[in-house]
């Protein structure tokens, strides 16, 4: 097992290393908003107000959920725990400066994100039983014909199949059933099954059920979350303006060591603030487009520019309630990485009167995690369809379904690692595709806009 586990961190830490995915992540979200003439800030307001006030197209178009209800489902399979641990671990490893790398990797990934949803609507087409199929495996073979085409396709379906498994379920709910355990004393098996019935009472109904569930959950989630935050900077204010600075000039300059903190250079800041905000925001592993495909919309474009607000609420918006709930109360400065895990229930708890903050944190993870567990169940079972054909939902449904239970009661050794390998996996076939498929992107995007002058866009959409 030792050998396994050694081995899996080593491919790991190559896939995810300063030489492979990290840079091209982050150039392919800079080639694409720099080709797409930084579409997320010229149309950001647009895309806004699609999401969060017209949140719907009319029931005569194709797809099988409101564009709204795409978005909350994608955002369920984001918003996780990785925004809770993963933004203190990335603080542990890379000081503050760690946390305006992510943001900057949040800010480019929204053109990653719009060029994956574009393409997962553009290339959808019905299954079996008359759902909208779409993402990466579909465009990839679509878009790319030949065996290049046929290969990327296939190889990120393997990969998407197999990772649900991992970070999108059994990791999520190991997370719940310790936290539980933890704050109030319930028996991981216990926890597993109530997680295990709560959510195969959504997963087996498919993405009409899931649609509806996380459009009324999900901002209810982070709502709730937020709220805390907000508690926690406003016992704090006054420390929030120098946390701030902290951000942006660790940034540039390296942190030095203070208390536990060892300190931690530039490309450190860089490497953990990019790393943990890919994967926080999912920018570029091609799920995005999953979700997408099943919404209803009158053209690719208008869901693309749904989409990528995704990515600003997860690590614009959310992530940045956690990071700044660990600085401006001081707890980063306590310990290294062994100590992440522990960072932002301490700093509520440090923030909040009483017990409250470890209160909020746990039912943060709960949701959260619950939440993703229905996103990552779709996203596995597109894949499995792609792959077998509709006949295998099911079986595929059921097994997630069992694999939450295992997940709660197991002790996770190499999962998580394992889990990292195939979002990598996933991830690399999908970005390469998005650059080969760049030019058409941006082809029907300008001719969208040219149809429909950005001048004009307010008033259109008024009326609609």
């Amino acid at each position: 097992m030792n050998s396994i586990e050694n081995f899996l961190t080593d491919v790991s830490d190559f896939v995810w290393g300063p030489w492979l995915l990290i840079p091209l992540l982050l150039s392919t979200g800079l080639y694409l908003t720099i080709l797409l003439r930084g579409l997320q800030f010229r149309h950001f307001r647009l895309a806004f107000w699609l999401a969060f006030f017209k949140r719907k197209e009319d029931d005569d178009v194709d797809g099988d959920i409101a564009h709204y209800q795409a978005l909350t489902t994608a955002l369920a399979a984001t918003v996780g725990v990785g925004n809770i641990a993963g933004v203190a671990t990335a603080i542990a490893l890379g000081g503050p400066g760690a946390v305006f790398w992510m943001w900057f990797t949040g800010l480019v990934g929204m053109a990653t994100k719009y060029s994956e949803a574009f393409l997962g609507v553009r290339f959808r087409r019905p299954d079996a039983a008359g759902e909208q199929s779409g993402g990466p495996m579909h465009y990839l073979r679509e878009g790319i014909k030949g065996r290049l085409g046929w290969f990327l396709g296939g190889f990120f379906a393997i990969a998407g199949s197999i990772a649900a498994f991992g970070i999108g379920n059994m990791v999520q709910a190991n997370t719940v059933a310790e936290n539980v355990e933890d704050e109030w004393g319930l028996a991981p098996w216990a926890t597993g099954l109530i997680v295990t019935v709560l959510a195969a009472a959504v997963i087996l109904g498919g993405i009409k059920s899931i649609g509806r569930i996380t459009s009324a959950f999900v901002p209810v989630m982070i709502i709730f979350y937020i709220l805390g935050a907000t508690a926690v900077l406003a016992f704090e204010i006054e420390e929030l303006p120098g946390a701030i600075a902290l951000i942006f000039s660790d940034a540039f300059s390296g942190t030095s060591a203070t208390g536990g903190f060892a300190g931690a250079a530039v490309a450190a800041a860089i490497r953990y603030g990019v790393a943990r905000g890919i994967f926080s925001n999912e920018s570029g592993l091609g799920t995005g487009g999953i979700a997408a495909a099943a919404a209803k919309t009158t053209h690719p474009v208008r869901q693309a520019l749904v989409s990528m607000t995704q990515t600003f609420i997860d690590t614009l918006v959310v992530v940045s309630f956690t990071a700044l709930t660990i600085i401006v109360t001081g707890v980063w400065k306590t310990g290294g990485e062994e100590d992440a895990a522990t960072f932002t229930a301490r700093a509520f708890d440090e923030g909040l009167p009483g017990d409250w903050g470890s209160v909020i944190v746990t039912f943060g993870v709960l949701f959260f995690a619950f939440s993703t567990l229905l996103g990552w169940s779709y996203y596995g079972e597109r894949c499995m369809e792609y792959l077998f054909g509709r006949r295998a939902v099911l079986p595929y449904r059921l097994v997630f379904i069992v694999a939450i239970y295992i997940g709660s009661v197991s002790t996770l050794t190499a999962v998580w690692t394992f889990s990292d390998v195939m979002n990598g996996l996933m991830a690399l076939p999908n970005l390469v595709g998005l650059l080969i498929l760049s030019p058409l992107v941006w082809r029907e995007t300008r001719a969208y806009f040219q149809q429909r002058p950005t001048e004009e866009q307010p008033t259109e959409v008024t009326k609609s």
